[in-house]
């Protein structure tokens, strides 16, 4: 299980990165046909951050549409799996030991083909963060001179899928190369900071991009292939790709350089991390296999923080639940964790403070006490209502306060509540304190189901409000009362967090 990983350093660097694009496993990818290029040596950079772990998600790969194919995958162990497929066969492959499952880190991943090289380990080479991998369960390089899928006229090249149509990868990409032609190194695209993190560069105006070369910085907002779409080529080759099943809301500011919180699938319910969480973990859904009627099922962010004031929205999106003002769920933050195995997580015990959504006085529970905490009953949410989390770590006792549709509920809730670090399933003394959706499971078909908004929402909003530093895109303010409250991503922790 893992708890407040922050993937890369918040503190400025010399280049930023602006955007990246989502992908959903449920069939988000961008292709291209190819024209004949050197198939024999050519290197892809990418940063890709993983939202659904324990199956297999090409990041990107080729095939002439028969028996041919180049795959760069994660496979159903969480391993790297790279290969060139010559039809009967497997030219070349490697699956490395290590696994990769820090959903709430981005991997900056470069694969070199250089068949031409004497030196049988260095023909197809795998690196992450800078650092070569050398350890594999298998391990068959290229043949001398042995032609990959890549650059060859009749071979699409496609990124999030394996290329058959299976496979979907499910995360955000990030500043994609492509090079035509020429076998690079990591250093040619990233370094290493003074705080010893791997960061991106500035590296454009240093390659040679060749026939099929690319370079994809997810910068505009449209769906055709074109310098205007979401797959637009800025290398100048103008090689732009086809997407399939992109909207807008799929360019997000999560970067790189700006890491934006999102949920945790190895923390809370095992039996949401299979199939509850969607796009790129913004989404979360009850409605799951192996799940008891009534069961609460806990989901966290995977940034924890012990100081600073910070601010998220919550939509529930769900049926609502049978009295027709119920929507089968809490919302709130807490400073404890249920094991992930638990099957109801009710959050009445201590370290939580969480809004009750499905109980007719709408209450509130504080540190597993739901006495003298309910709301008038004005405040009932109903579906795709917007609930706004203000969460304040820098007072002695922690405090958060709940908005509903930008407004301040009525009742119990015009003062904001405590958040205690007790109980039994609490981290310790000045544990950090996460945002906590809880999904309720219902009938079979009246169940919890929440867009959750730490500065990356899962949807536009329509109102675009950032914080006061201009990260974050919400649908109402962060601002509480005339302080400010900020967006849940590295560059705010590095400032205050």
């Amino acid at each position: 299980m893992v708890f407040a990983i922050v993937g890369g350093d918040g503190k400025p660097t010399g280049y930023d990165i602006d955007n990246s694009l989502r992908f959903n496993d449920g069939g988000t990818y961008l292709t291209r046909a190819q024209a004949n290029g050197n198939q024999d040596k050519w290197t892809w950079s990418g940063w890709v951050k993983r939202s659904t772990l324990g199956a297999a998600q090409c990041f990107f790969a080729t095939t002439d549409g028969s028996a041919t194919s180049f795959d760069a995958k994660f496979d159903a162990n969480d391993n790297l799996d790279v290969y060139n497929y010559l039809g009967g066969g497997f030219g070349a492959r490697l699956i490395t030991n290590r696994e990769f499952r820090d959903t709430s880190a981005w991997y900056h991943i470069v694969i070199v083909y250089d068949s031409g090289n004497g030196t049988e380990a260095q023909r197809l080479r795998i690196y992450v963060n800078g650092t070569e991998e050398t350890s594999f369960s298998t391990t068959n390089y290229p043949s001398q001179n042995e032609d990959s899928d890549l650059n060859v006229s009749g071979s699409n090249f496609e990124i999030g899928r394996q290329a058959n149509g299976s496979q979907f990868f499910d995360g955000y990409m990030s500043e994609v190369f492509l090079l035509d032609g020429q076998a690079k190194v990591p250093t040619d695209f990233a370094e290493t900071n003074d705080n010893g993190v791997w960061i991106p560069k500035d590296c454009k105006g240093n390659l040679t991009f060749g026939t099929n070369g690319l370079y994809l910085k997810f910068q505009q907002t449209g769906t055709s292939a074109n310098s205007s779409g979401m797959g637009a080529d800025t290398s100048g080759n103008d090689n732009h790709l086809t997407l399939t099943n992109f909207a807008a809301k799929d360019v997000v500011t999560d970067t790189p350089t700006n890491n934006f919180a999102t949920l945790n699938p190895l923390a809370g319910n095992s039996q949401l991390t299979a199939n509850g969480y969607f796009f790129g973990n913004t989404r979360v859904n009850a409605n799951v296999v192996g799940v008891g009627n009534s069961n609460y099922l806990m989901s966290i962010s995977n940034i924890g923080v012990t100081s600073g004031k910070w601010y998220a929205e919550f939509k529930p999106t769900g049926n609502l639940y049978s009295s027709g003002t119920d929507s089968s769920s809490l919302i709130g933050v807490g400073s404890g964790i249920y094991k992930a195995g638990d099957g109801n997580h009710n959050t009445a015990i201590g370290g939580f403070t969480h809004w009750w959504l499905d109980h007719d006085d709408d209450r509130v529970i504080v540190d597993g006490n739901v006495g003298n905490t309910n709301m008038n009953s004005g405040t009932h949410v109903a579906a795709n209502d917007i609930i706004g989390v203000y969460l304040n770590c820098d007072t002695t006792m922690p405090t958060v306060t709940f908005h509903k549709n930008g407004a301040a509920l009525g009742g119990a809730t015009n003062s904001p509540y405590n958040v205690r670090r007790t109980g039994s399933y609490n981290l310790g003394t000045n544990s950090p304190i996460f945002f906590m959706p809880v999904v309720r499971y219902g009938d079979g078909s009246n169940w919890g189901r929440f867009e959750c908004n730490f500065g990356n929402p899962p949807s536009l909003p329509s109102s675009g409000n950032t914080d006061a530093n201009g990260y974050g895109n919400f649908e109402y303010s962060p601002t509480l009362g005339g302080v400010e409250y900020y967006a849940l991503c590295t560059k705010n922790l590095a400032e205050y967090g």
